[in-house]
């Protein structure tokens, strides 16, 4: 379920256009008024924005937005404009290029994806960067992790409902086996089930494993696994299992200690507005006691904040 909800007084594209323009004249940007119009916009008529700007002003708005905006709510606005492939490529190419790898960013879009996204993931990544996803995962990745994320994406997944009930219990067999050598943990089975089995299988996998062993595959994969191979694995399985707890997970831990994780905040409101974040704030709260507006609000400030909290539909 999306937080996201129209403005009671609907004004037209050409209308919001225009408004934005205003806001671009003078000495320095009408932030406020760009929040105002562009956060309670949905994909459609933000699209319809962008084409009245340019029609009425020769000009690309995404490229005037970057040039009056600043810091994170510059970083936050250019996502939300573009379509939800084109910023999984944006976020991809920057987490795996950029001057830090964003190892939970590169992982997190490539292993919550399903094979139909994926597959329009690397059909705009190579036209748009000049190379293609396969070459920069294997350059600025290593290990088990490179491996798991080269399979992930190179399979094609079933993502239906149903599941063969006798290749789950052997996937369970297989598992309790690696916990149970001396030798150490056999990567290639985690790979194999983790990249080629559906959404479905792994949450049956996960039920029944527990039945036959009395143990948690989330805390089998974290005693085996270490480092970014684990947080794949876990990545994997959790948004297999529940979205909404995922996405709340991923949220307490980019807001809580010193500091905050700007760019998974940003990532997580914006990709999920018009998706479930609903959901996410419910499953946030029950879990960690705080409403998530509040949260936001006490991590960040000025117009960015206003922005994340018009995502979340709250005028906290």
């Amino acid at each position: 379920m999306s937080t996201f909800t129209k403005p009671s007084m609907q004004k037209s594209s050409r209308d919001d256009a225009e408004q934005l323009n205003r806001a671009f004249k003078g000495l320095g940007c009408d932030a406020a008024a760009v929040v105002n119009i562009l956060a309670l916009r949905n994909a459609s008529q933000r699209d319809s924005i962008q084409q009245e700007y340019e029609t009425l002003f020769s000009d690309d708005l995404k490229k005037q937005l970057a040039h009056e905006l600043h810091g994170h709510l510059k970083k936050a606005v250019l996502l939300w404009m573009k379509s939800p492939i084109e910023r999984d490529v944006t976020t991809l190419r920057q987490a795996l290029t950029g001057p830090i790898f964003d190892v939970k960013a590169a992982t997190e879009i490539i292993c919550t994806r399903t094979s139909s996204q994926i597959r329009q993931i690397k059909q705009v990544y190579t036209p748009t960067f000049g190379t293609r996803l396969e070459f920069d995962i294997g350059c600025h990745t290593s290990d088990d992790h490179k491996k798991l994320l080269l399979a992930f994406i190179a399979i094609t997944r079933y993502d239906g409902p149903e599941i063969d009930s006798l290749l789950v219990e052997d996937d369970a067999k297989a598992i309790n086996k690696i916990g149970l050598k001396k030798s150490g943990m056999d990567e290639s089975t985690f790979i194999q089930i983790f990249t080629e089995r559906s959404s479905a299988h792994l949450i049956a996998l996960a039920s029944v494993y527990h039945k036959m062993f009395g143990k948690e595959l989330r805390k089998t994969i974290k005693r085996e696994a270490s480092g970014n191979f684990k947080y794949a694995l876990l990545t994997i399985l959790q948004y297999a299992v529940d979205p909404t707890k995922h996405y709340a997970r991923v949220l307490r831990k980019a807001t809580k200690g010193l500091g905050t994780d700007d760019s998974t905040l940003i990532r997580i409101l914006v990709t999920r507005a018009e998706i479930d974040l609903q959901k996410i704030e419910e499953e946030f709260l029950k879990k960690y006691k705080r409403p998530l507006p509040e949260v936001v609000h006490s991590e960040t400030s000025g117009h960015y904040r206003a922005f994340l909290l018009s995502l979340l539909g709250s005028k906290y």
